[in-house]
């Protein structure tokens, strides 16, 4: 219909070979008044084969970007995939609000020069059959509230550590809960001592900040004794401790918090979603610096459980915070758990900055978890768990040593963290490969990518339907 109306500028673009259709392939055609649009932008979608939601997500964004590139204040699109693409209305106009939200974000509170082009100001779903529109809507708010979610924790891994300190972590929660109709408890350094987390303890004790481990609970189902729990690795800034990382990237260890920020941000959809279903979230946050005070390498510390840890490198940091918070949320009733971590280098060396590493005691569970990832289209893998890699961590001095050392690292961080939730259903995300990008690719942008926000709010809203 735009063809015709352009008197055929696309048709004659194809056949002289200037628009081929290849995937992220996009053209900008100039309409000189033929329709209300001055501009028009072709895009790509690859081979039909290989078109899916995810493909949507991917053109959203792109075409998004390069339009704003353009200076474009409002831009429309049709559904794509919703003819021949042959994808449900409802998940097509999900993946393209996913997309466009996501495509064009950026972070630029610290900033004061304006950006060369300036926001995108209107995005619009057209479809003129008024039959279809109800599917859509839904699709779109639903696209929305998830798109949100990402950004919300997108802008709290992208901040500086100086700006997203422990404290500044329970504070946010504390406005979230406030505004989303959610529970929180904050416990602080006294009550730490009071239950044992010697984890939490240890790590914090080298820096000036307090550390806070926060609780945020969603009560969907008040009648369901029942409590899914999400637990996140909240380290504000990763300096290694006494077992100092290398001055190179170590600016980049503010996003050390990004499995904390990840479950908060599903506690925030899930506001705003109201399933019918408990969960409740679990932040250990806390610096982990050298100073007079630090824990060392050579020290043994007591987790919540009563499990004792040589401490082999204070640099494997967020697997003693993790202990105490798996160990909490086993305590308190919560079950199946995910836990959410920026664990290991070990994990990207595995498995690159493509895929999260997928960990589990349980076939059923991490069967869910995967199927979540696969419908948000976010890459993930499952590893391996065999007995025999816990040898690695066997120590001398403690019941455990907090590093197996250089083989397998990502596995036997896994069942170190493992150790702690005893025969509870468990997933744990290694997300350290995939936290962080250098470059733009789809919706996906450069800094903090938020992965993992769309696979947990899919599992927790396929466990309340289930």
């Amino acid at each position: 219909m735009v063809d015709k109306a352009l008197d055929g500028a696309i048709t004659q673009l194809i056949a002289a070979g200037e628009i081929k259709g290849k995937s992220g392939e996009l053209t900008l055609v100039h309409s000189l008044g033929k329709i209300p649009a001055k501009r028009v932008i072709v895009a790509g979608l690859g081979k039909q084969a290989q078109f899916n939601v995810d493909s949507i997500r991917r053109v959203s964004a792109e075409a998004c970007r390069f339009a704003r590139g353009k200076a474009a204040k409002r831009v429309a699109t049709i559904v794509h995939g919703g003819g021949v693409g042959g994808v449900e209305l409802e998940k097509a106009a999900q993946a393209i609000t996913e997309g466009a939200t996501l495509g064009l974000y950026r972070f630029r509170r610290h900033m004061s020069k304006e950006p060369e082009n300036g926001d995108v100001q209107e995005f619009l779903i057209i479809e003129r059959d008024e039959a279809k529109r109800a599917q859509l809507e839904k699709g779109r708010d639903l696209g929305r509230v998830v798109a949100e979610a990402v950004v919300f924790a997108r802008d709290m891994i992208n901040e500086p550590a100086n700006f997203m300190t422990p404290s500044i972590m329970a504070d946010i929660a504390r406005n979230m809960a406030g505004q989303y109709g959610l529970e929180l408890t904050v416990l602080e350094r006294a009550q730490m001592k009071e239950l044992g987390m010697g984890g939490m303890l240890g790590v914090s004790q080298g820096s000036h900040q307090d550390p806070k481990f926060i609780i945020l609970s969603y009560r969907g189902d008040p009648g369901s004794q029942k409590t899914v729990g999400l637990v996140g690795k909240g380290i504000t800034f990763d300096s290694g401790g006494i077992s100092l990382k290398p001055a190179e990237d170590m600016g980049d260890m503010k996003g050390d918090m990004a499995g904390g920020a990840t479950v908060m941000a599903v506690m925030r959809a899930l506001g705003t979603l109201k399933p019918k279903i408990n969960v409740t979230a679990v932040i250990p946050a806390t610096e982990n610096l050298p100073g007079g005070s630090a824990l060392k390498p050579g020290d043994v510390i007591k987790a919540m459980n009563g499990k004792t840890i040589e401490i082999i490198s204070t640099d494997a940091e967020g697997r003693l915070i993790l202990g105490d918070a798996l160990s909490y949320a086993v305590k308190n009733g919560l079950s199946p758990v995910v836990d959410v971590a920026t664990l290991t280098g070990a994990v990207r060396v595995a498995l690159g900055d493509v895929t999260v590493g997928v960990f589990s005691n349980n076939e059923d569970f991490s069967k869910k978890v995967m199927m979540a990832a696969a419908d948000a289209g976010e890459r993930m893998w499952q590893m391996p768990m065999f007995e025999e890699y816990k040898e690695q961590y066997k120590s001398d001095v403690a019941d455990v040593k907090n590093t197996g050392g250089r083989y397998g690292g990502a596995i036997t961080a896994a069942q170190f963290v493992g150790e702690f939730v005893g025969d509870t259903p468990w997933v744990h995300l290694d997300i350290a490969g995939t936290s962080l990008t250098s470059k733009e690719k789809g919706h996906v942008v450069k800094g903090a990518t938020g992965v993992a926000v769309r696979t947990l709010i899919n599992l927790v809203m396929k466990l309340a339907a289930e």
